[in-house]
């Protein structure tokens, strides 16, 4: 990726059956406790307003004073009192909900060894040691340097001792890898420019991070991380980086960059060390260090079985019990991690504490069962999240209508950033529209949102820009192995004030309350502003009598992406007898029928309401997604299987599998089995999109 600067030249080379039941018994409708239901139960306004009234940023500070003040490593011990935490939240009294379970998984996770801490050091040529990177990150605010502070490595990179010395003659032996300040301080170094003194990055800031090829348990791929699910040989797992690989801060990193000699690199691997950046192999002439010393790296990463628990906080619906609203975000964080992921778990907390008070009184009850989740382990790859939908794939298929994950509620405090699938740009907006921006008077959130990120829709004229979901956080299981419509909501940064690529201190010891509270979101407004638009939209879905997945929006994408392949591949195509015909006529039958079932919403509201129709016609957009599904589509790719969202390695930004299909075929003869997978994904489309229109068409035609 353009921000990590890869150092190749220098150093060369029984859990959840407690779930099981508790959605199996609240499928069951109960009475007793809930304000009197009806099968026509709408949204209230009323209880929207009171939401966003009682959604208070003083709590929401709190709540990550109290989550961010310890390191909760996965698996650690502040982890698990943070497990105890939410379950103390969700079975209080007076706020909580209805149940609240902590099953576990016991899953293959990777540490750095205390006993034998990697090291990165420059060696000369009698062996002394010249220069030693540092094994942890400066101690700025006395929370850098406590014992929980895990050091700085690369999870899952295997063990090893490689030498720059051999990568001249056998290859890469070794990585290191750094964040240059151009990619994350605009350029800025110094120690009176960075954190402390500004948001920036210090110095000695190392990002930590999981270097594991895929997500989910690494031994357990499409099995729950139960004990008696069937594990594979550690040693056979795939996914694992091939060689050692250690972080390092870019004070480190500048140090040996700039002592490298050889071929200048090119203008994109420039950065901002106040030298050029050369190729290497060897150090110059001189330099700091003589020109045969070489550069040693030693890892000691283990792997170990821990137990991980994802929390589960459910709301029984009073009508519809068997249909579920999901809500998640990760616990656990590399250090402090008050931006990631505890900036998301004090919104979620704060959101369920209001919820659970007017549950607990007995003046709401929502339409829909809502589950809020606590997953365990997601900086190692997402494991919590994919576990669960490993574990429940059938139920949640079958009955889930929506997954909206705030996971970094708050990266900076400018305006909304959403991602999503399309059918849930609607009631992003419906909700974005009646809630201020923070810091203004007269703007809504959807208003301050179209000033920073927009596009011209060929259906709603200027609209902000709703981003694709890829597989950043725990959203990528939902919606690339179930089929389910999924959301991330966040509030960003300017990006005309800045070039960063994320909030400067990810990953590291320096993402602490303090740096929230005086840098990121002062007054945690822009907090407060998160936690009202996810709690509209969770609100709109649980309750709505008609779910507020509008279908046609899909229409604009899959026009988009056909024009794409029309104008970029289509000459192509034909050069090897290949017709988007019927991709034309599949976009098409889909746009009729996306906007044929738009118009029955509109007529059924105006009718004597039957609660079957609604019934089969929240069912006709609840499981649109799954529609564009195909298991077998990209058998080179784990859980990825959905049409439209798999990653594009393609140029084109047309659909996934014709985009990457046309770009490895592009040079290979005529008859050769690179075009026969051209003809094989297009018919995979055509047969997505025609199944996808046929589910949105009435029920009864068969």
């Amino acid at each position: 990726m353009q921000w990590v600067k890869v150092l190749g030249g220098l150093v060369g080379a029984a859990a959840l059956l407690g779930l099981g039941i508790i959605l199996g018994h609240f499928a069951v409708p109960k009475g007793a406790d809930a304000p009197s239901s009806s099968v026509f139960q709408d949204l209230d306004l009323e209880i929207l307003e009171t939401v966003m009234k009682q959604l208070d940023a003083s709590k929401i500070r709190e709540n990550l004073r109290e989550l961010s003040k310890e390191p909760h490593l996965a698996s650690s011990p502040r982890d698990e009192a943070l497990v105890q935490l939410l379950l103390q939240r969700w079975r209080d009294p007076a706020s909580g909900l209805d149940s609240a379970e902590a099953p576990k998984y016991e899953v293959l996770l990777s540490f750095p060894s205390r006993e034998q801490p990697n090291r990165v050091t420059v060696v000369g040529p009698t062996g002394t040691v010249l220069f030693a990177c540092r094994q942890s990150e400066q101690d700025l605010t006395g929370e850098q340097g406590g014992p929980d502070v895990v050091p700085p490595y690369a999870a899952y990179a295997p063990p090893g001792t490689p030498q720059a010395i051999n990568a001249a003659k056998h290859g890469v032996a070794g990585v290191l890898v750094y964040t240059d300040p151009a990619d994350i301080n605009d350029g800025q170094s110094s120690a009176s420019e960075t954190f402390p003194n500004s948001w920036r990055l210090p110095p000695s800031g190392v990002e930590r991070g999981s270097y594991y090829e895929y997500f989910g348990d690494p031994l357990t791929p499409y099995l729950p991380a139960n004990p008696s699910s069937f594990r594979l040989d550690p040693a056979a797992v795939s996914g694992f980086p091939p060689i050692p690989t250690q972080p390092i801060g870019f004070e480190d990193a500048k140090i040996l960059l700039c002592n490298l000699q050889g071929t200048v690199a090119p203008a994109a691997w420039q950065g901002a060390l106040g030298c050029d950046y050369r190729l290497g192999p060897g150090f110059r002439l001189n330099g700091d260090f003589p020109t045969d010393s070489q550069v040693n790296v030693s890892v000691h990463n283990r792997l170990e079985l821990r137990n991980s628990s994802n929390v589960l906080g459910i709301i029984r619906g009073a009508v519809e019990p068997d249909r579920y609203v999901l809500y998640g975000n990760h616990r656990d964080s590399w250090v402090h991690g008050a931006v990631d992921p505890s900036s998301g778990t004090a919104v979620l907390l704060e959101l369920s504490r209001v919820l659970g008070t007017l549950l607990k009184k007995g003046t709401w009850r929502p339409r829909r069962s809502i589950v809020f989740a606590s997953w365990g382990a997601e900086e190692f790859g997402l494991i919590g999240s994919t576990e669960f939908t490993e574990e429940f794939f059938s139920k949640l298929q079958e009955r889930t209508v929506a997954y909206i994950n705030v996971d970094i509620s708050v990266f900076a405090n400018a305006t909304l950033r959403a991602q999503g699938t399309p059918p849930v740009q609607s009631v992003i907006f419906s909700a974005a529209k009646q809630i201020r921006a923070p810091g203004s008077e007269d703007l809504s959130i959807y208003d301050n949102w179209i000033r920073y990120f927009n596009r011209s829709s060929p259906a709603y004229g200027l609209v902000p820009s709703l981003g694709s979901l890829g597989a950043g956080s725990d959203y990528a299981p939902f919606i690339h192995f179930l089929g389910i419509s999924s959301m991330d909501i966040a509030y960003t940064y300017d990006r005309s004030k800045t070039s960063a690529r994320i909030y400067p201190t990810y990953h590291t010891a320096f993402d602490t309350f303090g740096y929230v509270d005086k840098f990121v979101d002062p007054g945690f407004g822009s907090h407060q502003a998160v936690a009202r638009t996810a709690g509209s939209v969770l609100l709109r879905l649980s309750d709505s009598l008609f779910l507020p997945l509008n279908v046609s929006d899909y229409g604009e994408n899959l026009r988009s992406f056909l024009q794409a392949a029309q104008q970029n591949l289509e000459v192509l195509l034909e050069q090897h007898s290949i017709s988007l015909g019927p991709l034309v006529t599949a976009v098409e039958k889909f746009e009729r029928a996306a906007t044929a079932l738009v118009q029955h919403v509109s007529e059924l509201r105006k009718d004597t309401l039957d609660p079957l129709q609604v019934r089969m016609l929240n069912d006709q957009l609840m499981l649109l997604e799954r529609t564009f599904l195909n298991p077998r589509a990209f058998p080179e790719e784990r859980y990825y299987s959905h049409v439209l969202w798999a990653p594009r390695t393609g140029s084109v930004a047309t659909f996934p599998g014709l985009a990457n299909a046309c770009s490895r075929a592009m040079n290979t003869s005529p008859g050769s089995e690179a075009w026969a997978e051209v003809r094989r994904q297009l018919s995979i489309l055509v047969v997505a999109l025609e199944g996808a229109a046929a589910t949105l068409r009435p029920v009864a035609d068969l």
